[in-house]
């Protein structure tokens, strides 16, 4: 199998990964932070060195400001329900997945927030001055996705985050494209709150993630319950990340989310990026010579985060993803990819896109092939 679905999924991991899971299980494997016997402190050491490991790759001062989730939606949903209360106004884009616009359509619509949502160009690209133009007196939060998850474009999040941090507004990003191939800074970047999963670029496993909150920000917690800490008090502590982590974390998950970091930076990010922008570029530009195909998104290294999505004229995204699943063994996505609001920007809401992403794990050979293969199946519907 070719795996061309690493914006859902990265596939596969790095050995490490795979080892210190199975080794936390079989070792050590008690509950971290509720113990005081050898087994529950190696699991507590293991989630701090996670949490270390988080803050190193995102320039986040204290560790202890991140707190771990089951994925990204659920990181964006404590940030932004924890945050927004009646008559907030809030600021985001036209290329969001439906993790941030679910949240916001459902306190419009609940608790009387009002949303204003920046449009950008035929690829989705985002003005940053048009982000300062909707800000009003009760702007409470600007949220960007760091890069689409349907074409791949890289948002301009520096700029959006010094106009936000100007005007004294939270800034929250979705990084859950881009995070293990771009460099993400907070401080640089102006970054409130980040959201990322550890499934996908940064090489974990499923069912891990993280939310960093700055220490100017208190969301309330959406979820109460046991953290190891102050138990003899019956409200949830207010300090992080116990504010925020109820109940038994992912320890297992949280092992290999930090073995995939280290996989990351013994690596080098930015070589990370540059082989990825190497195999996105070439599978673009090939692509771009097929009759019948229409591509959606940039041939871009620094614009894109490792996603070609297109379409075959005359032929259904979900069959040309089957065929090349069943005929080419190459796994890809088609559909919708959860951000609606993408596909109406891209002109693709009606018809859906196959999307192709690719990881550090894919050759130069695999992406030649699927270009063979698209152009088969191209000829076969035009």
């Amino acid at each position: 199998m070719i795996y061309l679905d690493n914006a859902a999924t990265s596939f596969p991991k790095p050995e490490k990964v795979y080892r210190e899971i199975l080794r936390c299980m079989r070792e050590y494997c008690a509950n971290p932070g509720r113990g005081s016997h050898r087994m529950s402190i190696e699991s507590s050491r293991v989630v701090i060195q996670a949490r270390e490991s988080v803050a190193s790759l995102f320039n986040i001062s204290d560790p202890l400001q991140v707190c771990f989730t089951k994925n990204a939606t659920e990181a964006l949903n404590i940030a932004i329900k924890g945050v927004l209360k009646p008559g907030d106004h809030v600021i985001t884009t036209c290329m969001e997945h439906n993790a941030v616009v679910r949240p916001l359509k459902t306190l419009e619509r609940d608790a009387g927030i009002e949303i204003s949502i920046v449009q950008g160009n035929e690829f989705g690209e985002i003005n940053p001055e048009n982000i300062k133009r909707a800000i009003r007196k009760n702007t409470r939060m600007v949220i960007s996705t760091f890069s689409s998850n349907v074409n791949g474009i890289v948002m301009p999040i520096e700029e959006m985050g010094r106009i936000a941090g100007d005007h004294g507004i939270i800034f929250l990003v979705d990084a859950s494209q881009g995070a293990g191939t771009f460099p993400i800074d907070v401080e640089k970047m102006h970054i409130d709150m980040l959201a990322a999963p550890g499934h996908k670029g940064l090489l974990g496993p499923q069912g891990t993630g993280f939310l960093y909150v700055a220490r100017n920000v208190k969301p309330n917690p959406i979820m109460e319950g046991g953290t190891g800490s102050y138990s003899e008090y019956l409200y949830q502590p207010d300090i992080m990340p116990d504010l925020l982590e109820s109940g038994t974390l992912n320890t297992p998950g949280i092992t290999g989310l930090n073995s995939g970091i280290e996989f990351i930076e013994s690596l080098g990010l930015e070589n990370l990026k540059t082989y990825k922008g190497i195999l996105t570029h070439y599978m673009h530009e090939e692509l771009g010579k097929i009759k019948g195909i229409k591509l959606y998104s940039k041939d871009s290294a620094e614009n894109n985060s490792g996603i070609v999505a297109l379409n075959i004229e005359n032929a259904d995204c979900t069959e040309v993803s089957y065929i090349l699943d069943k005929e080419y063994g190459i796994a890809t996505r088609a559909g919708l990819h959860c951000a609606p609001l993408a596909h109406e920007t891209l002109g693709t809401i009606r018809t859906g896109a196959v999307r192709l992403s690719v990881g550090c794990f894919n050759t130069a050979d695999e992406v030649e092939y699927t270009v063979k293969a698209l152009a088969e199946i191209a000829n076969r519907f035009t």
